[in-house]
């Protein structure tokens, strides 16, 4: 199994959003010392914020309107400043789709440990949710693969494990998934076939 890379922290920003508190201090001054520019905003984060690299959340004073995405959706790394254990914060931090939490009060120790969790665990997310995107698309592609299967059966008088070899043939040749090359079969690309 292959290390996570851990990422370059300096130079990211990051948005607290939090109410005026110690604990956002004590926050601001670790990601400082990483060199991380932050930025605090309360009562919720903006659109123009959505560029930032991280955003902490106060999980015990949160809200459904303080984020400008739909909840799980956040388009970067959130980290759950969690203060109150109770179960219905938890599950409130959760569903926002946090990635990973400090507990209050903040010391001096515990940002890049929560900083380099969260991005590990939203980059693993990002690429799980393109694997089954990519899923999805070929899912629908499979019935142009079976009419190119049973065109070139026809075509050729071949079984089907004929068939998909000559499918798959064409698709490396061409250099496109088989799914492209069903598609090329299908609307009689002679173009493409001509290049087999």
């Amino acid at each position: 199994m292959s290390r996570p890379r851990r990422p370059s922290l300096a130079g990211w920003q990051a948005i607290i959003l939090h109410r005026p508190h110690p604990a956002v201090e004590a926050l601001r001054r670790q990601l400082e010392a990483l060199q991380i520019t932050v930025r605090d905003v309360w009562p919720q984060v903006s659109p123009t914020d959505a560029t930032a690299d991280v955003v902490f959340f106060d999980a015990d004073m949160g809200h459904d309107d303080q984020f400008p995405w739909p909840a799980g959706h956040a388009p970067m790394p959130l980290i759950a400043m969690i203060g109150s254990e109770a179960p219905g914060r938890v599950e409130w931090a959760l569903g926002q789709g946090s990635n990973a939490h400090l507990l209050k009060p903040i010391g001096s120790t515990g940002a890049y440990s929560a900083l380099l969790i969260a991005a590990h665990a939203f980059e693993g997310a990002r690429a799980q949710q393109d694997d089954i995107r990519s899923l999805e698309v070929r899912l629908r592609q499979r019935p142009v693969v079976v009419r190119a299967v049973v065109k070139l059966m026809h075509e050729q008088g071949d079984d089907e494990t004929a068939a998909m070899r000559q499918l798959r043939s064409f698709a490396m040749a061409w250099r496109m998934t088989i799914e492209e090359a069903a598609e090329a079969v299908c609307s009689n690309d002679q173009r493409a076939r001509k290049g087999a």
